[in-house]
């Protein structure tokens, strides 16, 4: 417990800190000034005692030598003594002060000016000149500031309790610094990037992870790389590899990860043809029920710091048989349908479904035509899965209209001369209409090919959209619109699309799975994402 008295002194170091720096930059220069006094009276009572004796020059440049290099040395010395002393130890009185006294240490910087976000204009029709005055407002600052966290600060974060360091992370997020421009990271993508920006700097300073050890493969500890559920496979292994974030102290952790996969669980525990998924269900039960036993983690939040990983359509099923894991678990799910009330805005994320070709070279084939040398306006191919697809097809298939590539699967005759990744590389559209369930690997597949995606599924939470601004690099349709679908892509201006393709091109990044993960990448943005939601659940 801290009394009111405690909190006072806090308050005097951090306002005192000004006159610190001002007196550290005085002994600066005054130190200097007193080693060139000292050096040049040397010097000359040198020269003076050598004059009209044979010098060993040799020697006397030796001498010198020494001297100054003494003198610098010694200057460092004292200033990392007098640094030390005047700015860290105020750093240690108790977890209270190191709360407060990090956003302090962030005005020393400078406060930036307070601008409110101007709403983007979301039309699909939408004039260039709105989405211009939109990117431009979105986020404005007079003054960025270094949002970084400094390092002895992030050394008295690591030691708070992991709910107390939630609590921080949440209060500097609430009140992020505005910036203007972030390196690596392009603002108009973002719903507001000085969010983001902070967000992932506190979650690279302070996430902890603990994996439960518990499970045998090939359902725990092991997925598939390959196919269009690997989103869930290479999140797991690259995970399970990581330095960075995991910690073997499950009373460090911040967040604790249920290594199984839904993919494999259907392989494994669904019996064809049956259409009963409740074996699945029960599996992870008991599972969950036996963690909750041998471990104190997850009844001490009944699972809200608990999350699971799936991409299998099956994914949100597994979960039912079990309470609590269905209504307090972080849930990042391919098939994030709000309507079926398993998944939940704000707390659960939407997990990109990628399809992944070779899992040695996850990154083949990526790019795509330029604007010129994409002729066709819409491309769809696949299977005629669920309520949208035969709609589609049956108002906008290749026989109907010329310019809408629409086909179940692409013909042999078609595909000879040109293939299904040429097609996407030379569409200014794709359409990525939803099959049995809501996410589509087609929405990816566009991004990577760099071909605008069309997203026609009612009740789909689109990926990342916690920061992205989807409005920004891809068109949403709805279901009832499908006959309007091209006079909808036909009334968009050259302008706007070409900007949009722009924005495809430059989100990218965000969606790609690099076998050694790196800063923004899908891995990191899929954490993001769980570590997010897990900020908004706390209240402050």
């Amino acid at each position: 417990m801290h009394s009111s008295s405690q909190i006072i002194p806090v308050q005097y170091h951090l306002e005192t800190r000004d006159d610190m720096l001002r007196l550290w930059s005085l002994g600066v220069v005054q130190m200097k000034k007193a080693f060139q006094h000292t050096a040049s009276i040397l010097l000359r009572e040198l020269l003076r005692r050598c004059f009209g004796y044979k010098v060993d020059w040799r020697r006397l440049f030796l001498f010198i030598t020494v001297v100054a290099v003494s003198g610098i040395i010694s200057q460092i010395l004292v200033l990392s003594y007098l640094s030390h002393n005047w700015f860290v130890s105020h750093e240690t009185d108790s977890s209270y002060q190191s709360l407060n006294s990090t956003k302090q240490s962030n005005k020393l910087i400078k406060e930036p000016d307070k601008v409110e976000a101007q709403p983007r204009n979301n039309s699909i029709n939408g004039s260039v000149k709105d989405k211009k005055l939109a990117d431009t407002t979105k986020i404005t600052t007079s003054s960025p500031s270094n949002g970084l966290v400094p390092s002895h600060n992030q050394r008295h974060i690591r030691l708070l309790p992991p709910n107390q360091a939630l609590v921080y992370a949440k209060k500097e997020v609430d009140h992020a610094p505005s910036v203007s421009e972030v390196p690596d990271l392009y603002a108009p993508l973002f719903r507001n990037v000085s969010v983001f920006k902070r967000s992932y700097e506190l979650m690279e300073a302070i996430l902890k992870v603990y994996i439960y050890p518990d499970g045998t493969r090939p359902i725990f500890h092991k997925s598939s790389l390959k196919g269009i559920y690997a989103s869930e496979g290479w999140f797991m292994k690259l995970m399970e590899e990581n330095k960075q974030f995991l910690t073997k102290d499950p009373e460090k952790a911040h967040l604790f990860y249920l290594p199984y996969s839904a993919h494999q669980m259907a392989l494994e525990l669904y019996v064809p043809g049956s259409h009963n998924m409740k074996p699945l269900s029960i599996f992870l039960r008991d599972y969950v029920n036996k963690i909750a036993a041998k471990y104190p983690f997850w009844n001490r939040t009944h699972g809200s710091d608990h999350f699971l990983v799936a991409c299998h359509d099956w994914g949100p099923y597994t979960v039912s048989g079990h309470k609590e894991l269905h209504r307090n678990t972080i849930k990042a799910l391919c098939n994030a349908d709000v309507s079926e009330r398993i998944f939940i805005t704000g707390r659960d994320v939407s997990l990109p479904e990628t399809t992944i070709r070779v899992p040695k070279k996850p990154l083949r084939y990526l790019g795509g035509n330029r604007v010129s040398l994409r002729p066709i306006l819409a491309f769809f191919a696949g299977s005629m899965h669920g309520r949208v697809r035969p709609t589609l097809l049956k108002y906008w298939g290749a026989d109907v209209d010329a310019e809408m590539k629409i086909y179940k699967r692409l013909p042999p005759r078609v595909a000879r001369k040109m293939n299904y990744i040429q097609h996407m590389k030379s569409s200014k559209y794709c359409i990525c209409p939803m099959g049995f369930e809501v996410n589509s690997p087609r929405i990816v597949e566009a991004i990577y090919y760099e071909c605008v995606p069309v997203i026609i599924a009612d009740n789909f939470v689109l990926p990342f959209s916690e920061v992205l601004d989807w409005s920004v690099f891809s068109v949403v349709v709805a279901e009832k619109d499908i006959p309007n679908l091209k006079d909808i892509l036909l009334s968009i201006p050259m302008r706007k699309y070409l900007t949009m393709q722009n924005n495809v091109k430059m989100v990218q990044k965000h969606f790609l799975w690099n076998p050694r993960p790196i800063r923004y990448d899908i891995f990191h943005m899929i954490l993001h994402s769980i570590w997010f939601n897990k900020l908004n659940q706390i209240q402050t």
